[in-house]
């Protein structure tokens, strides 16, 4: 295997029914034939949407080979040791076009009994925002099983959750368990675990192209919804400048917004892990490699020390994992 360096990937693109044109035409990204984009896969271990290489002499190699050859040197000791020959997250970009679907996701313990597979917890940065765009984020109160069903069966579910304005720059953690909605006009960087299992709770009654709608999850969604209401909507974070400012820190990752005008160098002996930057303003350059708005960046754990450089100013997301 030939040394590691800042990794690039080609994106998957994912057409869906309620997705939109924003992946082109705001962050350059060529879909090619299909009739819209509403996720690209940035970063993905998931079974069947493998990602690969798209930079260096390792171009074309497929991330779960990498892996297989390079073990602690991409991931580092701990992330091996735990996840094996998987990698434990998916970074996608999300253009809603129009409302997804009222959905949940399981917990690692269900999605390992049900699916054998992790759970899916995750988070939104907010890229973009129409004027007047909003999302879903748990229930506007604490409620149990049996008044959930009340609701679902009389038509009121939305009636039961909790509705936000959104704006650019915001941000999210959303735990396996929470009920929630991406709302038409916003287009997000998601980070989570690798899972792409969805319980869809409703689905406004769509249909699509072919007039079927969509399958609906409604029973298995029971046993994953936490009932409780959120005691944090919104993530608050610091924004100071050349410095990470930490947005999200949990058991499946931990995410730092870094707002650089000046070069900024990294050492990072004490964390043996990969780090994944996700560029959300401006341009620059991660140790020589080329980064720009709406690129992502894969930087192997054995690069203990490295540099990065603003092309003016860059905003990146910082996404690890600490065991």
């Amino acid at each position: 295997m030939s040394q590691l360096y800042p990794l690039k990937f080609n994106p998957i693109f994912k057409e869906k029914l309620w997705g939109g044109q924003k992946i082109k035409t705001i962050l350059g990204k060529d879909f090619g034939d299909l009739d819209n984009c509403g996720e690209t896969w940035e970063l993905s271990g998931v079974p069947g949407n493998i990602s690969e290489v798209a930079n260096g002499v390792l171009k074309g190699t497929r991330l779960t080979d990498l892996i297989v050859e390079s073990k602690a040197e991409l991931v580092g000791n701990s992330i091996y040791q735990h996840f094996g020959d998987e990698f434990p997250l998916l970074i996608k970009f999300i253009d809603a076009d129009q409302d997804l679907s009222v959905q949940v996701h399981p917990d690692d313990e269900l999605a390992q009994k049900r699916h054998e597979c992790p759970g899916k917890t995750e988070m939104w940065y907010i890229l973009q925002a129409d004027e007047g765009a909003s999302l879903i984020n748990g229930f506007v109160k604490d409620t149990n099983r049996e008044e959930y069903q009340e609701y679902f069966n009389n038509g009121k579910i939305m009636d039961l959750l909790q509705s936000q304005k959104v704006e650019t720059g915001e941000v999210y953690y959303l735990p396996a368990g929470r009920v929630h909605t991406i709302g038409k006009g916003l287009m997000i960087a998601e980070i989570q675990q690798t899972s792409d299992i969805t319980y869809r709770i409703y689905d406004f009654d769509r249909v699509d192209k072919h007039g079927k709608q969509r399958e609906l999850h409604v029973e298995e969604a029971l046993d994953a919804i936490d009932f409780s209401k959120p005691k944090e909507l919104k993530s608050e974070y610091e924004t100071v400048p050349n410095q990470a400012n930490t947005i999200v820190s949990s058991p499946y990752f931990s995410t730092n917004k870094l707002i650089l005008n000046q070069p900024k160098s990294i050492n990072r002996s004490a964390l043996d892990c990969f780090k994944i930057y996700i560029a959300v303003g401006g341009a620059g350059k991660i140790e020589g490699e080329p980064i720009k708005f709406g690129e992502v960046v894969l930087v192997p754990a054995c690069m203990k020390d490295y540099s990065i450089e603003p092309d003016g100013q860059l905003e990146l997301l910082e996404t690890y994992i600490e065991l």
